[in-house]
């Protein structure tokens, strides 16, 4: 698996001010709280009272033309298993992997990243993330009961902020293609030796060509190599109007991950997405009953980006020597994972489609 960063150091760490020991960031209650004595606070600069969020010049970061202040540098250490990089801080000199569970004690290495510039903050807290995939995987068919209570009971899960790229384009498009018109002939055919006239449609086509223009706004990548996309992509939709400025105030607490994909692959990854969405606008302009798309040469103006963090509740349970992942949105408690199949608690299935499970589809697999 590629190299990921998972930040977990001193500088995320914000002494209480009645006590002096760690504030953590509250979810339920948006403010840093802090365990030992109760004492909150509230984080400023947040709500009504937050700056706009600026975008980044695409041109300038890729020609490595970003100011100073947009860059930062982290220590991390290396996962020996699924090679996920977590920063330690302070006199730490080991800590669990939270993607597969297992204990990291790998050297360090510096990594140089564009900063975040906003941040989702988790709206559940530990407790409703945990009540969440817990109900998720009691809803499950053929779940293995061992591993429904080993969630049930087990270790802590882990917040974390995962990385996201987010672009903004100006594109203006020229097309050509065909629009089909449906008519219909009159035929004469045998039915049970009689004869029958029969309407067929027919498509009459006409070459055609225009223009279409769309500004995308916070087009969405996955800047993780961490977790599989189709785990984070159903968790999907997140309310990226309520980002906020990056205050590292709420990953107090809670670990980061740094992002793998670079900014030029995630825009490759946005561009697919934007053609998908312009040749949908194209086939509506061209009209009428049927479209054929030719060719569509697009325009790509004012682009911007910026690296954004969105909140994820994981737990990673070791069960019967296997690894299994869960997700949590960490704004709206949607959960994704990878699904277990037990046909009692001695023994797996194999990987059923949850929604085509036939007889023949179930089989035993000694573990």
């Amino acid at each position: 698996m590629p190299d990921t960063q998972v930040s977990n150091s001193e500088e995320h760490r914000f002494p209480c001010d009645q006590c002096g020991a760690d504030f953590r960031f509250d979810p339920s209650e948006g403010k840093l709280t802090c365990d030992h004595c109760g004492h909150s606070a509230a984080i400023e600069g947040t709500g009504r009272h937050a700056q706009p969020i600026r975008e980044l010049d695409f041109a300038a970061a890729i020609n490595a033309q970003l100011p100073d202040a947009e860059i930062e540098e982290t220590r991390v250490l290396s996962c020996p298993n699924c090679a996920a990089q977590v920063e330690l801080g302070g006199a730490d000199h080991a800590s669990e992997c939270p993607f597969c569970a297992t204990p990291v004690v790998t050297g360090t290495g510096i990594h140089r990243h564009i900063k975040p510039k906003a941040v989702l903050p988790f709206a559940l807290d530990e407790r409703s993330a945990r009540k969440s995939m817990t109900d998720w995987l009691g809803g499950l068919w053929f779940a293995p009961n061992g591993l429904k209570a080993y969630a049930r009971n087990g270790r802590k899960i882990q917040g974390i902020y995962v990385p996201y790229w987010t672009f903004d384009a100006d594109t203006k498009s020229n097309y050509s293609g065909e629009r089909g018109t449906i008519y219909y002939e009159t035929q004469t055919v045998m039915r049970d030796g009689k004869r029958q006239q029969i309407k067929v449609p027919k498509t009459r086509w006409r070459a055609v060509s225009g223009k279409v223009a769309r500004f995308f706004d916070d087009v969405l990548v996955l800047a993780s190599k961490s977790l599989p996309k189709r785990y984070t992509d159903a968790l999907e939709p997140w309310d990226l109007a309520a980002l906020e400025p990056y205050n590292p105030e709420f990953l107090a607490g809670m670990r980061a991950e740094g992002y793998m994909v670079e900014l030029q692959d995630g825009f490759a990854q946005a561009r697919h997405q934007m053609e998908r969405v312009i040749e949908r606008d194209v086939k509506f302009h061209i009209g009428g009953d049927r479209q054929r798309v030719h060719n569509v040469d697009t325009d790509l103006n004012d682009v911007t980006f910026k690296h954004i963090l969105l909140p994820i509740w994981l737990a990673a349970y070791k069960y019967r020597d296997k690894t299994y992942r869960f997700v949590v949105n960490g704004s709206t408690g949607r959960v994704q994972g990878e699904r277990p199949y037990s046909y009692d608690d001695g023994h797996t299935l194999g990987a059923v489609h949850p929604f085509n499970i036939r007889c023949t589809d179930i089989r035993l697999i000694p573990i």
